[in-house]
């Protein structure tokens, strides 16, 4: 069973999206994240996928009112990215009640203190792995490095991570479909659970990562467009639709 992590991205205390991460292609979707988060959650989520994009660009989480309130007015788990660099980060994280911090930039820079951090905090961390044309991407996706995604998945993929996300930056926020081949690639290489970001935007999308290995999908763009309805997609995945 695939698990579906509909996308709150915050950046400035509102709720937008980015088109292939470029902070200057931003669309404000509301004003409340919490507010937003609800609304998914009504829609049947059980958990939600947080990003702090201010964090990302500066290397350190910055919206915290807006995340704890998530989080407080929630009753599912979260988990959230973006500016998560050292052990301080994570315990600040964590203190505002996130259950999975998600670890990017980071673990390209140093990945064996990923590793440790992992076994200090067992099935709390989440590998990010961002990539454009293979490679992976990091500070806020605003910088290509010379690590291959696969790579660095399977040198972390025997530590007691709490999965790994599989990002292609040229699909996000693009509506473009996602990059199966390459997504199916990485769930099928490492045995860590490998989610899928960038590009979903039918239910067939959805069912079709599934049917690849994906342990879970997170969906952004399309479901605040409305061009795929949150409640389509856990009733297809469900058998309780003809979609």
């Amino acid at each position: 069973m695939i698990v579906v992590y509909p996308a709150i991205d915050i950046r400035g205390g509102r709720c937008v999206r980015l088109r292939q991460g470029d902070y200057a292609q931003e669309t404000i979707f509301a004003d409340d994240p919490a507010a937003m988060a609800q609304n998914w959650i009504d829609q049947g989520a059980q958990i939600l996928h947080l990003v702090d994009l201010d964090g990302a660009k500066t290397g350190q989480p910055v919206n915290g009112d807006a995340i704890r309130r998530i989080v407080q007015l929630s009753d599912v788990p979260c988990q959230l990215g973006g500016g998560i660099r050292n052990e301080d980060h994570l315990r600040q994280v964590f203190g505002w009640g996130v259950q999975r911090a998600i670890i990017g930039s980071r673990a390209v820079q140093d990945p064996d203190w990923l590793g440790r951090m992992a076994h200090a905090y067992p099935q709390r961390i989440v590998l990010g792995i961002d990539a454009k044309d293979g490679m992976v991407a990091t500070e806020g996706w605003l910088h290509v490095s010379e690590c291959s995604a696969l790579d660095l998945a399977k040198r972390c993929e025997d530590w007691p991570l709490g999965g790994l996300i599989y990002t292609d930056i040229a699909r996000d926020g693009m509506m473009s479909g996602p990059n199966l081949p390459a997504q199916t690639e990485m769930a099928k290489s490492v045995r860590l659970p490998v989610i899928a970001s960038g590009g979903v935007t039918t239910v067939q999308h959805v069912l079709q990562l599934r049917d690849n290995g994906l342990a879970g999908v997170i969906i952004g763009r399309a479901l605040y467009e409305g061009s795929l309805q949150l409640s389509d997609v856990l009733a297809a995945l469900s058998g309780k639709s003809e979609i």
